[in-house]
């Protein structure tokens, strides 16, 4: 074994030594003997005192495997050189030695030396362990476990195997066959020690469960014996007390029988009697006394007293039906109370409308209400029918019958009044200009569909359809909202009524019969299902009062909801099915609204919008799909009107000639009436809003008259732009009409398509103010449509397209100059535009809204700038021209017979242009404007004008004086130019430049 023992095997070899020294000794003996033959062979080559001089590991080691002293004596480990081993020999005397003569042989010997100190320390700190943490039970076998190698615990472990055995017994040679064996003895030791600790351990334990189980032993026997003189007992007690008094409980129990059979009898007798008043109670119509009556035949059928009685085995059958014959009666007179009753009002209504001649309503819904004593009647007639259908828990389904009888009733009574209005409507004779396309119908009226007919009305027509509808529904749904408040005032508002409490009576039975119907899964499909055994129960248990409040008052809140949903469900559902019904007369006239004027699409928006909203106040809910279509409508509305505006101002764009037109009155009082929205609050405004629809609405519902007059002021592109501003404009038209078109105090030279723009923005407004809901849109399609005129006015006039599509020759300064007022005047109204859109705008969309408009704003000013710009160019490009013949005229200012006294043909000509556009703009232009183009045309003057004129060869007099005139007369015309370009040179010279420098360096005191 050529390895060195572990940590654990020589701790576990210190511990064996120490707790049993006399193995230690007897082994110690043995290895010393089994040793002896091979050391003394060797005792001529080796001393002791050379051994622990030097203790150098051999082939075994000192730290090998078998950890004895054979080692140190077997010749054949030791094969060390004799020098190695000779004694230390001195040369020095002994008082002459130090400890640094010994540093070599310390040095040689430290890391051995140091090793077993280590080795020592750490045995004596684990015997220490051991000793210590050896107590409990198992603790001395786990050190067992530790000490051994596992090889020797396995289950498998045999000798016989050839790897074990290999592995159990690594031996090569005799001497290791010992140390094995002294190995194999300490392990067996180790392990009987270990043993014998651990039955020491456990035997107080053992011994004391073995006196325990003893002790139980002798219990059991004891307390066998108590149960059998108790047995013995409870017989004698049995035979001497209970005999007795058993023959006592026999004869109470037969007197129990008897009454018990006589009470039943009687049942018997009640029962027959119940059945015969309830069939009577039935025929005659007393729904209350014929539920007085089941509820007694419930609570026998749900308890004991009938069961087992064949005679009453169709009680219960009896009592189904008569319950859904009662059932049946209260609905039938509920369904009469909330609808039948008050059918003649249709007829009343209908009559009325086919009287009208011109006008339905003159702008007007007249509110259809009950007064304090018929509505004291409705609730007193439906008290005691609601009262029956409470009792038998079928309110809730009559009324989601009564909802779709009601609904089923609407739907017919608008068909009704269609059907028979349309005909009287279609005949009548045209009052305003439709087309044909909008109005075909034969002569009679007859062979069209009803769809067909409703698109052959006119809009006045429709509008009295619609208010006739609006009528029925309106009457229709009074009665619908009258039973929903009688309900609720039944169900929650009797206190201090005499009826109060047999109506709680009856919501406690009813609820204690829905809860049992909803967990009956045997109920039969039947309208009015009995209430089970369960149910019954129940019922008995709310009219008794019984412990449990809190379950019943939970299941009666239950039940009063639904009852209260199944009523406002039949109201909204109403509503629903007249907003369906409204939604599609709308829908069959779909293609036709959107080519209606504004008034006329007004008053059917107007109308609608008055519709929904009173609806939805009984209703209780939003219609979204009436408000869907009707916002649809609008939408296509405001669609076509843009449409149709895009394609007539593009028109109006191409047909432009650029010529300035005189400004009727009539377009001042627009931007007087419709821009002046700044000195108006929100709320100020929208009044004057609502007031003017409903001015609109009267109109429009009372003649049509002013709609032809409308249509015709289209025709003649002259147009009204609210309805603040419509009797005003009526009377202006006579007046003469001015040359600017004035805003904010500043006058506009304009162009007819300017105008026409004018009345185009003026509609728009009047389509947001009108349609608050489409703003947004309104808004993009103002947008667009300036988008639109900017672009095709700077193709047409910049870019020179009107030469093509108007027939111009030319682009002019003129037209560049009207062009300018008229992009000026569209640039300084978008604000104000802006601001009267904005007021019906939703705030969230507003943000976006505001940049395209700034966008627009901004391609405006640019557009303008580019016009000015332009003119410039144009001054430029004729100075240029005027340039280049510049050098024939000076040759012949050297001729000696040039004696013209007048400037040349260049200062004349080109200041003669200067005059000229100076008077267009002057006349077209702000003043601001003019300043600003004539400031760039005085520089490019300046500028070029010095710098030709130096590169001349002026060489004789007469050429000197020749220039001099020209030079006088240029700068004549640039003094008199409207420019403010005074600070670059003397303050009293106005428009000082490079040309007044250039005749002050030529000509000097001459220059003055």
């Amino acid at each position: 074994m050529d390895s060195q023992p572990s940590l654990q095997g020589r701790s576990s070899l210190a511990e064996s030594s120490t707790a049993t020294t006399s193995s230690s000794a007897l082994s110690t003996n043995s290895r010393t003997k089994s040793s002896l033959s091979k050391s003394l062979s060797d005792a001529s080559s080796q001393s002791l005192s050379s051994i622990l001089n030097n203790p150098h590991v051999g082939k075994s080691g000192v730290y090998g495997t078998d950890a004895s002293w054979v080692g140190w004596w077997s010749s054949s480990s030791t094969a060390v050189a004799p020098p190695e081993f000779t004694p230390l020999i001195s040369s020095k005397a002994a008082s002459d030695v130090s400890r640094s003569d010994f540093q070599s042989y310390l040095s040689s010997i430290s890391e051995f030396y140091n090793r077993f100190e280590d080795i020592r320390n750490h045995t004596t700190k684990e015997e220490t362990l051991k000793l210590e943490s050896i107590g409990g039970q198992g603790e001395a076998l786990v050190a067992c476990l530790r000490e051994v190698p596992a090889l020797y615990f396995k289950e498998d472990f045999a000798l016989e195997d050839g790897p074990t055995f290999r592995a159990a017994c690594p031996f090569t040679n005799f001497s290791e066959n010992l140390v094995l064996q002294e190995k194999l003895s300490h392990y067996l030791d180790v392990v009987e020690l270990h043993l014998v600790k651990e039955i020491s351990l456990r035997s107080n334990s053992f011994f004391e469960a073995q006196g325990e189980l003893q002790d139980l032993n002798v219990r059991i026997v004891e307390g066998c014996s108590r149960i059998r003189e108790l047995k013995e007992i409870i017989r004698l007690l049995d035979k001497d007390l209970v005999e007795s008094a058993r023959e006592i409980q026999d004869l109470n129990g037969t007197r129990g029988n008897m009454l018990a059979l006589q009470h039943k009898l009687r049942v018997i007798l009640y029962v027959n009697q119940a059945l015969s008043a309830l069939k009577l109670l039935v025929a005659s119509g007393d729904c209350a006394g014929a539920l007085d009556v089941t509820d007694d035949l419930q609570q026998l059928l749900a308890g004991d007293e009938l069961t087992g009685l064949h005679c009453f085995r169709h009680l219960r059958d009896h009592v189904t039906t008569s319950i859904d014959s009662v059932n049946s009666i209260l609905s039938s007179e509920f369904l009469r109370a909330s609808i039948h009753d008050a059918g003649d009002r249709d007829v009343i209504i209908l009559s009325k409308a086919k009287s009208w001649a011109s006008s339905l309503m003159n702008g007007k819904v007249v509110e259809i209400k009950l007064d304090d004593e018929e509505t004291s009647n409705f609730r007193e007639l439906l008290l005691p029918i609601v009262v029956g259908l409470l009792r038998t828990a079928k309110l809730p389904s009559v009324l989601r019958i009564y909802r779709d009888t009601l609904t089923a009733d609407m739907k017919t009574a608008i068909k009704n009044a269609v059907a028979e209005l349309l005909p009287i409507l279609v005949a009548r004779p045209l009052e305003s200009d439709f087309t044909p396309v909008e109005r075909t119908v034969d002569a009679d009226g007859g062979g069209l569909s009803l769809a067909s007919k409703l698109r052959s009305l006119t809009a006045e027509s429709f509008v009295q359809i619609l208010g006739a509808i609006f009528k029925i529904v309106q009457a229709h749904l009074m009665r619908a909202a009258e039973v929903k408040r009688a309900i609720e005032w039944i169900m929650n508002n009797l206190d201090g009524h005499y009826a109060a409490d047999s109506v709680a009576a009856a919501i406690a039975v009813g609820s204690a019969a829905a809860e049992a119907a909803q967990g009956n899964d045997s109920q039969d499909g039947s309208l009015f299902p009995f209430p089970t055994q369960k149910s019954s129960t129940k019922m008995q248990s709310s009219q008794g009062k019984t412990n449990d409040p809190g379950t019943a008052s939970s299941m009666s809140r239950s039940f009063r909801a639904d009852v209260l949903r199944e009523n406002a469900e039949a109201v909204f559902a109403a509503c629903d099915a007249a907003h369906g019904r409204w939604a599609k007369l709308l829908g069959v006239r779909a293609l036709l609204h959107p080519k209606l004027r504004l008034q006329e699409f007004l008053s059917i928006y107007n109308i609608t919008q008055e519709f929904i909203s009173a609806t939805e106040k009984v209703g209780g809910r939003v219609g979204y799909s009436i408000r869907g279509t009707l916002q649809s409508q609008a939408k296509a509305f405001v669609d076509l009107q843009h449409e149709m505006r895009m394609t007539k101002i593009k028109a109006v764009l191409d047909q432009e000639t650029w010529v300035e037109v005189d400004v009727p009155d009539e377009f001042q009082s627009i931007i007087t009436s419709v821009l002046s929205s700044e000195t108006l609050t929100l709320a100020a405004q929208e009044q004057l809003v609502r007031k003017a629809s409903v001015e609109k609405l009267n109109n429009v519902q009372g003649k049509l008259h002013p709609l032809s007059q409308t249509a015709e002021s289209n025709k003649t592109d002259v147009v009204t732009s609210s309805a603040q501003g419509n009797n005003k404009n009526s009377k202006d038209r006579g007046k003469v009409a001015s040359q600017k078109l004035f805003h904010e105090g500043v006058g506009y030279h304009m162009v007819n398509c300017g105008l026409i723009m004018v009345k185009m923005l003026s509609e728009y407004i009047d389509m947001n103010n009108y349609l608050p809901a489409l703003s947004s849109e309104v808004v993009h399609r103002v947008v667009e449509i300036l988008k639109f005129f900017n672009t095709r006015t700077c193709q047409l006039v910049l870019g020179a397209g009107a030469m093509q599509v108007s027939g111009l020759k030319s682009i002019t300064s003129k037209h560049l100059a009207l062009a300018s007022q008229v992009i000026s005047f569209t640039y300084s109204i978008i604000p104000e535009i802006r601001q009267v859109l904005f007021l019906k705008v939703p705030e969230t969309r507003k943000a976006l809204l505001v940049s395209e408009i700034d966008r627009v704003a901004q391609d405006y000013k640019v557009h303008r700038d580019e016009i000015h710009t332009k003119l410039v160019q144009i001054m430029r490009e004729r100075l240029f021209v005027h340039l280049r013949g510049l050098p024939q005229i000076v040759e012949g200012w050297n001729r000696p017979e040039d004696a013209d006294p007048q400037p040349s043909q260049f200062a004349r000509s080109l200041t003669k242009e200067v005059g000229y556009l100076q008077r267009v703009l002057s006349r077209t232009l702000h003043e601001s404007d003019v300043k600003a183009i004539f400031r760039q045309v005085v520089v490019i003057f300046h500028s070029q004008i010095s710098e030709a004129f130096s590169r001349l060869e002026i060489s004789t007099p007469q050429a000197k004086d020749r220039l001099h005139r020209d030079v006088a007369q240029i700068l004549g015309c640039i003094r008199s130019l409207p420019s403010d370009n005074n600070s670059s040179g003397e303050s009293s010279t106005p428009n000082w430049g490079q040309l007044d420098e250039f005749l002050a360096q030529k000509f000097g005191a001459e220059a003055d």
